[in-house]
């Protein structure tokens, strides 16, 4: 074998192996170090570095970037949820973005949802350097957007105040205990005839597939692998009751997005 090859793969190897690392200190691992030290946990103690230091933030929110993480997967992901808002009357009503999320999700579900009429859409999120950065992004919606410091578990807004709530990617970094908690919220500030749509992880269907995805949820993310059977978001949904469901899997079920219409 060539000596370009060779240092090619050496390369690839150390590139893979140095993002995999930077990946586990800014994710896992800081949580591991911040169960260490004394004191007592807050609502945020969940929240990953990589979340919350604005430097992370802005180093990692790249969209192609993004996109690998997700398998190339999330222009459709994304469609799916902008399609759902484009054909709901959104005409003079409220709509909710519960937690920001990386990559293009937030201009193009703000602008669905102006397009559509809406009122206000609201952004909402625990950390403020979250919402500090997606306001970067959304400066064309001036006057249409509000930025809410607030917990997806515990929301401060009314019953009954919105029509449509995005929430993407947020259960599987969630405690057990809080996931159900976000979805009883998400519930109760929906109007009937509302609807949630929620973006998560999903058990692959394909075995090679599978395995790869427990191995990355058991290294960077062990909260999420409880998505794939006791706290399927659809099968909390459904057990709450008051609930019209709907999920559609890509990328051999390794992805899902559930479209849930309060009854």
């Amino acid at each position: 074998m060539s000596s370009w090859i060779v240092n090619g793969l050496v390369a690839a190897l150390f590139l893979a192996a140095s993002t995999g690392v930077f990946f586990f200190v800014v994710t896992r691992g800081a949580l591991l170090l911040r169960g260490l030290s004394p004191g007592q946990a807050s609502e945020k103690s969940h929240v990953y570095p990589i979340y919350s230091n604005m430097r992370l933030i802005k180093l990692v929110d790249f969209q192609p970037v993004i996109s690998a993480i997700l398998l190339f997967q999330y222009n459709r992901l994304v469609l799916k949820i902008v399609q759902g808002l484009s054909q709901s009357d959104l005409k003079d009503k409220n709509v909710l973005v519960t937690s920001c999320a990386f990559g293009n999700v937030l201009p193009r579900v703000v602008d669905a949802a102006v397009r559509g009429g809406a009122a206000r859409v609201v952004i909402a999120d625990l950390i403020h350097n979250e919402l500090v950065h997606a306001q970067s992004k959304l400066g064309g919606y001036s006057g249409k957007v509000d930025f809410i410091e607030d917990d997806a578990t515990a929301m401060k807004r009314p019953e009954s105040d919105i029509a449509a709530n995005v929430m993407f990617f947020l259960l599987h970094e969630l405690p057990h205990n809080l996931k159900a908690q976000a979805l009883r919220e998400a519930g109760r500030m929906l109007a009937p005839g509302g609807k949630l749509y929620l973006a998560e992880f999903h058990r692959p269907e394909l075995w090679v597939l599978r395995a790869l995805s427990w191995t990355y949820f058991k290294v960077f993310e062990p909260l999420g692998l409880a998505l794939w059977d006791t706290h399927d978001p659809l099968d909390c949904l459904e057990e709450m009751g008051g609930w019209t469901c709907e999920r559609t899997t890509y990328f051999f079920g390794n992805f899902q997005i559930i479209t849930a219409t309060k009854q």
